[in-house]
């Protein structure tokens, strides 16, 4: 049995129940930029409620970067470049991190801090390592507080919010919810703030592009996410069998009516029946694509249906200059794309290589494109 199914079997037998709560930006913030105690220490006494209600807590809290500025230029407009928000990051982690620990404290609580990055999920040691700290602190009773390791972290500055990380520490701690605390009531059929027919999409039984294309980018200056982001981070949360709610952290009792399931409490996405392991998990949403591998049906099919490796022979087309391990798109001819996986081989050796046959490849090396075991077919 995988470290992942023992997992989530033990899970099962001693019917834990974790929640991951996480907190955006501009939830923890106030309209000058600082972190907001009171809203903290509300959402705080609902996370230790749930506590009593026999649910695990864990707590994956934006607001790092926003606290960091407020304290080193309250005011002033905030930076952009990628070095001086790691540096601001590195200012505001521990002040964020005391205001949690004195939120819970007042509610009879312990929290103990945990950096991480999607790179965790990516290799297996790191990966074990971060579960096995998260489920001690978890049994001391302990309420952890995530967040992106920001200071070093420089693609997910660049990228953006906590959402995605949210969504794979939900599937690190086998959580049964993800709860996506944000500044509007979820997803709606239109942007609320341009339209007066926008209505809250209260469910969501599968993300499709439909839905996808609703999503909307950030709507305040804080938060670095947005629905997008949101929205994203529910599909990586699903295909780990973890349900979904968005909703808004001002609401009162926002986070007993998320895991009770109440109407109107805002969008909630059901999780799938199938859950993929971390590492594919990580390949299909924590990582970025450095270039995309067009091949033939015959290819597709074999990929698709039989689970097989991608050989030179169905390739048709490369586009981009990815190397050896990078992340990699594989289109149809349709021109849509199906899957995604880890080159075995880098672009340049892939264009001279497409269309030959297993045999023509050089003595002693492998044909593979892509092994199988790299490789996560996108909607199956």
């Amino acid at each position: 049995m995988s470290d992942d199914a023992s997992f989530a079997s033990s899970t099962r037998e001693s019917e834990v129940r974790t929640i991951v709560v996480k907190v955006g930006s501009s939830s923890v913030t106030t309209t000058a930029g600082t972190v907001d105690d009171a809203v903290l220490g509300t959402l705080a006494g609902q996370m230790a409620a749930l506590n009593d209600d026999g649910y695990q807590v864990v707590v994956v809290s934006s607001g790092a970067i926003a606290a960091g500025w407020t304290a080193l230029a309250p005011g002033e407009v905030r930076p952009t470049d990628a070095a001086t928000l790691q540096a601001v990051a590195a200012v505001g982690q521990h002040r964020l991190a005391r205001v949690w620990d004195e939120a819970f404290t007042r509610h009879g609580r312990i929290t103990g801090q945990v950096l991480l990055a999607p790179l965790d999920f990516g290799h297996r040691s790191q990966y074990l390592h971060a579960r096995q700290t998260l489920r001690r602190l978890l049994e001391l009773g302990v309420v952890p507080v995530v967040n992106e390791n920001d200071a070093v972290a420089d693609e997910e500055i660049r990228f953006g919010d906590n959402d995605r990380l949210a969504a794979l520490v939900a599937h690190l701690v086998g959580a049964e919810q993800l709860v996506l605390l944000t500044d509007t009531a979820g997803l709606f059929t239109e942007d609320p703030r341009r339209s007066e027919n926008a209505s809250l999409i209260e469910e969501v039984v599968e993300i499709d592009h439909e839905l996808e294309t609703r999503a909307t980018g950030p709507t305040s200056t804080v938060g670095s996410g947005g629905m997008a982001s949101k929205l994203a981070a529910a599909k990586i949360a699903v295909w780990s069998g973890v349900a979904v709610t968005i909703a808004d952290a001002q609401r009162p009792g926002v986070l007993a009516d998320a895991v009770r399931g109440t109407p109107g409490v805002g969008t909630r996405f059901r999780a799938r029946d199938r859950r993929l392991p971390a590492r594919k998990l990580w390949i299909a949403f924590a990582t970025g694509s450095h270039g995309s591998i067009t091949v033939d049906a015959g290819a597709r099919r074999a990929l698709v249906a039989d689970g097989r490796s991608l050989l030179p022979a169905g390739v048709t087309g490369v586009e981009g200059s990815f190397g050896v391990g990078d992340a990699v798109e594989l289109v149809g001819s349709d021109g849509v794309v199906f899957a995604k996986g880890l080159a075995a081989r880098d672009a340049a050796d892939v264009r001279v290589s497409a269309g030959q046959r297993s045999e023509a490849q050089p003595a002693g090396i492998s044909p593979e494109v892509i092994h199988r075991d790299d490789l996560v077919v996108l909607g199956d």
